[in-house]
């Protein structure tokens, strides 16, 4: 998609374009999407900003932002999709966004047992899960969260670069890192027992850090077999509820399926050490 170009939406055929983006993303009628045309637009006209990425004249991705309280300085994501590879585009175009009004710092939710959002979030962007939110929405009635409980992992993203993309990289130590820790979590003895038999989570002995697995597509599972897939949501809620409560936060997210969770504290010098490695 070499001609892709991303731009704020300003105008009412722009709004209308992006809610029928986000109904045919989220599997709801044109007549009934996420997010409708007149929210887009009176949520721009109050401050907030509407991105629409476009492939020529295709739209393939759209995102939506505001701004929280004044003294906090951040930003907050509403919705946002886009077809594969353009995600980071059309995140880096939020960020310029609120970087230019003076944000430092961007919140939003997504579904924790999504492990592709949560790769991208934690991982590509360098985010932080900071909150659990059981049964965020109550029950939801789109194409792809329909039957499930809408428990909702809060992330914050750090805008002004000083928590940096760590996981996934080929360079220097923090490839070194990364398969200690995987090797540390084998190790490491289960705590729960998944739905499909296997380990679900597993609890570092010196307690710095909790690892939690997810399905390989609770999408489709969901689609096949609701009830199955239930028994994931509270099984997950379970792990990071008391994890959240006992001052972790979501790291990482593994090839595999596997989320870090990290003691604050560990999490902040683990931040100020990859920072040392990073400095010439």
């Amino acid at each position: 998609m070499t001609s892709v170009s991303i731009r704020t939406v300003h105008d009412t055929a722009g709004f209308a374009a992006v809610a029928d983006y986000f109904s045919d993303v989220w599997q709801t009628p044109r007549s009934a999407p996420p997010l409708l045309p007149e929210t887009l637009n009176s949520l721009a006209h109050a401050g907030g900003a509407v991105h629409a990425a476009y492939d020529g004249e295709r739209l393939v991705g759209g995102c939506v932002a505001v701004f929280g309280p004044p003294a906090a300085r951040a930003a907050y994501s509403l919705l946002a999709a886009a077809e594969r590879g353009l995600g980071p585009r059309l995140k880096e175009a939020q960020r310029a966004w609120a970087l230019g009004l003076g944000a430092r710092t961007m919140r939003w939710t997504f579904d924790p047992l999504v492990g592709r959002n949560a790769r991208f979030n934690l991982v590509k962007l360098g985010a932080e899960g900071t909150g659990y939110l059981v049964d965020f929405y109550g029950p939801m009635a789109d194409g792809v969260n329909d039957g499930d409980e809408s428990d909702r992992l809060e992330v914050t993203w750090d805008l002004t670069g000083t928590r940096r993309p760590f996981a996934g990289t080929t360079t220097g130590t923090t490839t070194d890192t990364t398969a200690a820790r995987e090797a540390a979590r084998e190790a490491a003895p289960v705590t729960h027992p998944a739905p499909d038999g296997g380990s679900l989570a597993r609890r570092d002995p010196g307690d710095r850090y909790v690892w939690c697995r997810v399905p390989q597509d609770i999408v489709a599972l969901r689609a096949t077999d609701a009830e199955r897939a239930l028994g994931w949501r509270r099984a997950v809620r379970e792990v990071f509820t008391k994890a959240f409560a006992e001052g972790f936060t979501a790291t990482e997210m593994s090839r595999d399926g596997w989320y870090t969770l990290t003691r604050r504290e560990d999490a902040r010098m683990e931040e100020d050490a990859r920072m040392e490695e990073d400095t010439p």
